[in-house]
């Protein structure tokens, strides 16, 4: 009999149950309530009763968000992450040959949970160095939008920025909303050199469920050129990139590089992204 029972929302009207045979971290840090525990996909990451990663799928999810990023960027030398608590976006960018990352978390704890109980991301050893910047990838524990706009005083700039948050929700106290509006699109895009992109996580296009991403494609296609999506054929989310500049065909662009691109075939192919870098039909009419 699982120890407990986490009841997920999904939709109106919709939830998933989650069995947790073992828990092995729960606690209310100051921003929100975080579970890890054991579940049937693995060591699982749960914050507000949100499945964010589990062992089984998070190298799929963590893939599908910043690989097509960082093949749609002309280079990949400095990159900012923000949210992604668990570690593993860092590491992607650093496994690409970034130089550079920022990765910036509002949820100390969270964080700091995540590397002592977690199998994938960073270890506690990892995190120790980052905080103290010692090494490619620095930690910064402070709010996105400050940081954006002290980064932007200092006059810093990133080849590719990528957002990973909880999905964006109607909930009025729900600090991290505001990260997914325009004004913050444009303060992540005032960073960019010159062929940087803005990556995010933007909802999930099943049919019953898909407001969230139907309201990240307006606001990418208002904000940049080129947009390109990529819909994981394995998880249930779906990805967005942005770049200033107009690209014919990013889906063709980013399939043809990622042979040549020092970005190891792992969840994903050539073939991956030529098939789901075609937005659903809800998003192209």
């Amino acid at each position: 009999m699982a120890q407990r029972r986490i009841v997920e929302p999904m939709g109106p009207g919709l939830t998933r149950h989650w069995d947790v045979d073992e828990v092995l971290f729960e606690g209310r840090t100051a921003f929100q309530h975080v579970l890890i525990g054991r579940t049937a996909q693995g060591v699982s990451l749960f914050c507000d009763d949100e499945r964010q990663s589990t062992e089984l799928s998070q190298l799929v999810y963590h893939e599908a968000l910043v690989i097509p990023s960082l093949l749609l960027a002309e280079r990949v030398e400095r990159v900012l992450i923000i949210g992604s608590s668990e570690g593993v976006a860092s590491e992607l960018a650093v496994a690409a040959g970034a130089e550079v990352v920022d990765h910036v978390d509002i949820d100390a704890e969270a964080v700091r949970a995540c590397a002592e109980h977690l199998p994938y991301g960073y270890t506690l050893d990892d995190l120790t160095r980052a905080e103290r910047g010692d090494g490619k990838v620095r930690m910064h524990y402070r709010d996105g939008w400050e940081f954006l706009a002290e980064a932007k005083d200092r006059g810093d700039s990133y080849d590719v920025v990528v957002i990973d948050l909880p999905d964006e929700n109607d909930d009025p106290q729900a600090q991290h909303n505001r990260l997914y509006g325009t004004d913050f699109l444009a303060r992540c895009a005032a960073l960019l050199t010159t062929g940087g992109v803005v990556g995010c996580q933007a909802g999930c296009p099943t049919l019953w469920r898909n407001q969230t991403l139907i309201s990240s494609w307006r606001r990418f296609t208002e904000s940049f050129g080129t947009v390109l999506y990529y819909g994981s054929d394995e998880h249930e989310w779906a990805f967005l990139s942005g770049r200033a500049d107009v690209l014919e065909d990013p889906g063709a662009f980013v399939a043809e590089k990622i042979g040549k691109a020092r970005i190891g075939e792992s969840t994903m192919d050539e073939q991956a992204l030529r098939a789901n870098t075609v937005p659903p039909i809800s998003l192209r009419r």
